[in-house]
């Protein structure tokens, strides 16, 4: 059963909420050695005096950012400085129920490295919260072939000795469990509780669903392509190739069979246009590669993740097996 556990809670403009939220973690976590963390990502309320008043009675860790840089960044820099063996995130606004850390817990088995919620009856408005989400789902679910019902739900425990090794920008929060499942971490869904938000509002728009179009294009290379961006920029340039040819054909009948002068085919100058761009991205894919060889060489970083190692020991002559697992990396706390 686990017992040693992060909870990462990112803050923006929550300060009705901060207090009850506490008491609730609190009550839950009794028979837990958490460390609770608060990350105010730069709140213009009193967000962070009462995150300061609950510190000055509670052993807790908290950090307040110098502007609000979003929630990824408000995740990354609580994920840093945790340093028990899992890591539990959940939103500030009291809609995610802390009652269901104990389901969540239960869930994480020894072949578990992910347990995300699944707010199947949630308390938001349909149009814009609801509706939306459901379309962020299923593209990226379909796009990265990793079917959750629930990206966006922040409620979740995570083994930290994957979570720590991601790194997070502009706005990849979301597609956390498409990027563990990347470096082959297991991951699984449970039904969790969503409760009406109370006080506050919500900091969410449609405007998100946009933003995860354009940022699936980057999970998806950074998943499956970043140590092989050959195969991605090759494949384009070959089937740009493909085209080029087939309105070269194209050209070369018309003037053979009906006499059409090259001239007067545009299709012949496009096929030229089409060429010339195959050969460019293909240029760029090798580019690509020597990028990466050349940052994980330079770097002596490794492009693979171990989970567990079984090492060879000489005892007395007898050869003995000693499984070792990795250790969770943890960040420093001053």
């Amino acid at each position: 059963m686990i017992k040693d556990i992060s909870i990462v809670i990112p803050i923006y403009n929550e300060e009705n909420n901060i207090e009850d939220l506490y008491a609730e973690l609190k009550e839950n976590t009794k028979n837990l050695n958490a460390e609770i963390i608060f990350i105010d990502d730069g709140s213009t309320d009193n967000s962070w005096d009462k995150i300061k008043e609950i510190a000055k009675k509670e052993n807790i860790k908290a950090i307040k950012l110098s502007r609000n840089y979003g929630q990824t960044a408000a995740l990354k820099a609580g994920i840093d400085i945790a340093s028990k063996e899992f890591i539990l995130t959940m939103d500030g606004d009291l809609q995610n129920d802390p009652s269901d850390i104990k389901n969540l817990i239960v869930a994480m088995t020894d072949d578990c490295d992910l347990v995300s919620g699944w707010r199947r009856n949630r308390k938001d408005k349909f149009f814009t919260r609801i509706l939306p989400s459901k379309i962020a789902n299923f593209i990226i679910s379909y796009i990265t072939g990793i079917k959750l019902k629930d990206y966006g739900c922040t409620l979740k425990l995570y083994r930290a000795s994957f979570l720590k090794d991601i790194e997070l920008f502009g706005e990849m929060h979301r597609f956390i469990p498409a990027l563990i499942s990347y470096k082959g971490g297991k991951i699984k869904e449970i039904e969790v509780n969503h409760r009406p938000r109370l006080k506050g509002k919500s900091k969410y728009g449609l405007e998100r669903t946009f933003k995860i179009l354009i940022d699936i294009i980057t999970v998806k290379f950074m998943g499956e392509f970043i140590l092989k961006p050959l195969y991605l920029f090759g494949g384009i340039s070959i089937f740009l190739g493909l085209i080029s040819i087939g309105l070269a054909l194209i050209t070369l009948y018309n003037k053979l069979y009906n006499h059409i002068f090259v001239k007067d085919q545009p299709l012949f100058l496009v096929a030229i246009f089409i060429a010339l761009a195959g050969i460019q991205i293909g240029l760029i894919g090798i580019l690509s590669e020597i990028v990466v060889r050349t940052y994980y060489l330079s770097s002596r970083k490794s492009y693979f993740n171990i989970k567990e190692r079984i090492c060879q020991i000489q005892k007395e002559n007898i050869p003995v097996r000693e499984e070792i697992k990795e250790e969770p990396k943890t960040g420093n706390w001053k």
